[in-house]
């Protein structure tokens, strides 16, 4: 039986998978355990009445398991990988945190309006990180194998190469060799490639943010 889940539109395009990094994560990880899922595009910007009443907060994304609805991503991946073990992609726990922090630098660096304010040092400090990282374990963060810690860096690396370069001129320092090899690993997969926002609407989502 199919579960249910629930992702954002695009910006503009109700009809068309959106955005979100967070939704893409919960939708790599149903397709690299290969569980059948019904996929909801919610228009975050009017938001149905039956969407509300699962998701009070209006928050993506949301997912049906055993009739109920449940948030946030770090959960729904947890619970999905307690009920459906195989194949495992839980990280040991040493390297369960690599990358955590390169999402919100970049959100930083993204939104600021000073290039003196330290956020552009400190979202290539969290790449050079992950690039030492690599070097001494990849391919992926696990080593050979594949963990949901690659399926929630690989939207938000995403998300970081392609808004950057478009509203910063920015791009990932070439001397990042092992993060750069990551990134086209992580993004040649099928399940990426199946689950990724247009980059158009990756940049029409951020505009708002980034404007604001």
């Amino acid at each position: 039986m199919a579960v249910e889940v629930c992702v954002k539109a695009a910006t503009g395009a109700p009809t068309v998978l959106g955005d979100c990094p967070f939704s893409q994560r919960i939708l790599l990880t149903l397709e690299h355990k290969k569980i059948p899922y019904e996929l909801h595009l919610i228009n975050t910007d009017d938001k149905p009445q039956w969407f509300l009443e699962i998701s009070p907060e209006g928050k993506v994304p949301v997912i049906k398991i055993d009739d109920k609805w449940i948030a946030d991503s770090d959960v729904i991946v947890g619970i999905l990988e307690e009920k459906y073990p195989d194949p495992s992609l839980a990280p040991p726990p040493h390297v369960a945190s690599v990358g955590s922090k390169i999402f919100s630098t970049f959100v930083k660096f993204l939104k600021s309006k000073d290039p003196s304010d330290g956020s552009e040092q400190a979202v290539t400090e969290e790449l050079k990180a992950l690039d030492e990282h690599l070097k001494s374990n990849g391919p992926y963060i696990n080593g050979e194998k594949i963990s949901a810690v690659d399926l929630s860096l690989a939207p938000k690396l995403y998300h970081l190469e392609t808004v950057l370069g478009s509203f910063k001129g920015w791009t990932i320092p070439e001397s990042l060799s092992h993060v750069h090899s990551y990134i086209k690993l992580l993004f040649s997969d099928k399940s990426f490639q199946k689950t990724k926002a247009a980059k158009e609407y990756v940049v029409a989502g951020w505009a708002p943010k980034v404007n604001a």
